[in-house]
């Protein structure tokens, strides 16, 4: 089996469900300690993260990576235990194989096969590892960013392993993400019998018009990056459960995944507006998970594209779909972002997989960026 392969399989079995990191950065240290890499953790919370950085020139390239995965669900479910790594027709299962220690074991192959061609590469070259990017992502990366820039480590090019392939390896690369902002709406009523509705406020009546003009509200048009902004409800919870009762109050939760179009304050004041207009009281809660970046042009984009070309054969599409990853938090310094990792077809679904093949070329892929950049 490939260096890779081995790699990923010692991953696996280190049942890292978030926020747990379960040595999976211990094994890394191990790994690059050697090849001249210093290993610094930043460690807040109950989340461990992992800095490790070759070199002190710039550019600064980076490898970002997550070594925590999420819940296995049902075992009974699963044809192999999740944390059994296990092959069968040429792929790999277990959980994390594709979300994202598959490209974990990727970039550090392809960091160690580059360094022993190139010893005294260009620039300098780093990994940030976070158990905290399946979770709710508040002391992960975004504390480490927030160390970086403290002391002037300033991050130039920075690819993040995430499943971006859509149904071959490197046929799809992220050159950005929408933003996605929370809210939470609690609309208060008067509690009361319904055979006496005069004397009561039904909070449910008077959120269904405001519900209509959320939903069908045009936020904006999009642009030649990112779709059209889209408000979507999750939950919405009103009621005792009682069949006589008029509830006292009902609550609501929402998120709008948006472009660059709109921001986080005009995205917020437009919402009070529309509620505003249908008189009711109300209280809304809001919680930021990221803004919307983008990386339209580059020298990463450019080392990218002809990388996947060179081993693969054919062009990636720059896309901005999906939903948010810890890319949001290292775009606003300045660097230039992408994310290109394997096929995302089992992510966070039972019987999780990576085909082998896949991984080799990943691997690959990410060598020969590191060759156009630094070499």
């Amino acid at each position: 089996m490939s260096d890779t392969l081995n790699l990923l399989i010692d991953l696996i079995r280190r049942e890292s469900v978030t926020p747990n990191d379960a040595g999976c950065q211990d094994l890394m240290a191990q790994r690059l300690s050697n090849l001249g890499f210093i290993d610094e953790r930043l460690n807040f919370a109950d989340t461990q993260n992992q800095w490790l950085r070759r070199g002190q020139h710039a550019p600064l390239f980076v490898f970002l990576g997550h070594t925590d995965v999420v819940p296995t669900g049902p075992l009974s479910a699963w044809d192999s235990p999740p944390f059994e790594p296990d092959i069968r027709d040429g792929k790999l299962y277990g959980r994390g194989a594709a979300d994202m220690k598959g490209s974990i074991a990727a970039f550090m192959t392809a960091v160690e096969r580059f360094i022993a061609k190139h010893p005294q590469h260009h620039g300098s070259i780093a990994i940030m590892l976070t158990s905290d990017e399946e979770g709710i992502a508040t002391h992960g990366v975004v504390k480490v960013v927030e160390v970086l820039q403290q002391r002037g480590e300033k991050i130039d090019l920075c690819l993040v392993g995430e499943p971006s392939s859509s149904t071959k390896i490197g046929d799809v690369i992220r050159v950005g993400r929408r933003g996605s902002l929370n809210g939470k709406l609690t609309v208060h009523g008067m509690q009361g019998h319904v055979a006496y509705p005069e004397l009561a406020e039904n909070p449910i009546h008077s959120f269904a018009p405001a519900l209509k003009a959320l939903t069908e509200e045009v936020w904006d048009n999009g642009n030649t990056f990112f779709p059209p902004t889209r408000l979507q409800v999750s939950n919405i919870a009103s009621g005792t459960g009682a069949e006589n009762i008029i509830p006292g109050q009902l609550e609501a939760q929402f998120n709008l995944r948006f472009c660059t179009e709109l921001d986080e304050a005009t995205i917020k004041a437009r919402t009070h507006a529309i509620l505003d207009k249908f008189g009711f009281k109300y209280d809304l809660q809001w919680r930021l998970s990221g803004n919307p970046f983008l990386t339209s042009q580059g020298e990463l984009i450019k080392a990218t594209h002809a990388a996947i070309k060179s081993v693969c054969g054919y062009e990636p599409l720059d896309d901005t779909g999906g939903g948010t990853s810890d890319g949001r938090f290292v775009a606003p310094t300045g660097a230039q972002v992408l994310e290109l990792g394997p096929v995302n077809a089992s992510i966070h679904k039972v019987n999780e997989h990576i085909d082998l093949n896949d991984l080799a070329t990943l691997s690959q892929i990410y060598e020969q960026i590191l060759a156009n950049l630094l070499a």
